[in-house]
């Protein structure tokens, strides 16, 4: 079964195969975490996600990473249009987008941040029990990635993903 972790930092510094980009259908990179990616990775990468595009929500495509430390970015697309409000159901979607994507290129090792948290305004401890119940699942039934990491930006999506692990732990709902 799978590991799940949970760190403070920087997701673009994150040393796994592969880093998790919560985008748009159309695979603009123009802000948040897929700014921070595009700026640290290389344009090369929204050219190539932008090619992959429309990229449907609940779907995930991968690309190369550019000049990152990972060896690809899955594009997990949690929203239609670029700055768009989103749900929990989509990030749920797209956090399991995420890890079928990884399954099926053979990445060993994952980083998410928080999905659908920014310009989709999904609150954070709603999007973190989706996230971590869906990656959760996931172990349950494909045993891989061997490794997800949970990357919080700030202190309180930190807390929320150490809540929604310790409660997906313990059995709660």
């Amino acid at each position: 079964m799978g590991r799940l972790e949970v760190v403070k930092g920087d997701i673009t510094e994150a040393e796994v195969d592969a880093i998790v980009n919560p985008s748009n259908s159309y695979g603009l990179m123009g802000g948040g975490v897929a700014l921070a990616i595009k700026m640290r990775g290389g344009e090369e990468i929204e050219r190539e996600a932008k090619a992959r595009a429309p990229i449907p929500v609940g779907h995930a495509v991968a690309t190369t990473a550019g000049r990152l430390i990972a060896r690809a970015v899955i594009h997990a697309s949690t929203m239609e249009e670029p700055a768009q409000r989103t749900t929990e159901e989509k990030v749920r979607r797209a956090t399991k987008a995420a890890l079928e994507c990884a399954l099926e290129h053979g990445f060993r090792s994952l980083a998410f941040p928080g999905m659908g948290t920014g310009v989709g305004g999904v609150p954070k401890d709603v999007a973190a029990r989706a996230m971590v119940q869906e990656i959760e699942r996931h172990f349950r039934e494909h045993g891989l990635p061997e490794r997800v990491v949970l990357v919080a930006f700030d202190d309180e999506l930190l807390e929320a993903f150490r809540g929604a692990l310790r409660e997906v732990q313990s059995g709660e709902r």
